[in-house]
């Protein structure tokens, strides 16, 4: 029996359907498109996920650090992003100044107190979506640094969301942030000119998860 040009049409449709489970193909493609995004549960990939610090130094220059080996939960409904929720833990002894001589002294009493208090934290409370630009939110959280809560805003860009690479499904934010430490109780140096105003750039990228 010969099949016309349409069953086999439909037969390869079926069997296409079959080897991808059923999955439409868009919602395996890289999308920059908020909408589009899979919804669940992701963690960062710490080496994809870093924050960048500055501040002024004396007004000579803006020092510029980074956070390294931050832990993220993320997770994402895109049909309702302001149900969305994000938790973040920041070590604060894998702060990286490219000195090991401040490194040392940003663990001391004079900045994080790290043996006392060996992590920060952020946890959302509230993600609102620009009414003109999807791309773009603000999530509205807690930053808890030094055993003090204080309320901090991250401007977030969606840039990206599908399959990297090694076939795991991620998808990509950056974010800004401005805060003032001495609202966390680091004091040290603001008098001589060392800048109260820490400016936070953040990157990163989540896995989705199982």
């Amino acid at each position: 029996m010969r099949l016309s040009t349409t069953a086999v049409a439909a037969v390869l449709a079926v069997l296409a359907l079959s080897l991808t489970g059923g999955v439409v193909t868009a919602r395996t493609a890289t999308t920059q498109a908020p909408a589009e995004v899979q919804a669940g549960t992701y963690k960062l990939d710490p080496s994809h996920g870093k924050i960048t610090w500055t501040v002024a130094h004396l007004g000579f220059s803006h020092y510029v650090g980074q956070f390294v080996n931050v832990s993220a939960d993320l997770t994402l409904d895109p049909a309702n992003p302001s149900a969305s929720t994000l938790t973040a833990t920041v070590p604060l002894a894998d702060v990286d100044p490219n000195d090991d001589a401040l490194k040392a002294h940003l663990q001391t009493p004079d900045f994080f107190d790290a043996a006392q208090f060996p992590t920060a934290t952020f946890v959302a409370r509230l993600i609102v979506v620009d009414a003109g630009d999807p791309t773009e939110a603000d999530v509205i959280g807690d930053l808890t640094l030094r055993g003090v809560t204080r309320p901090v805003t991250l401007e977030v860009q969606f840039n990206k969301a599908g399959p990297s690479m090694g076939g795991a499904y991620r998808v990509g934010f950056d974010g800004e942030a401005t805060i003032k430490r001495s609202e966390f109780g680091i004091q040290y140096g603001i008098p001589m000119g060392l800048g109260d105003e820490v400016g936070l750039h953040i990157e990163g990228e989540f896995v989705k998860q199982p």
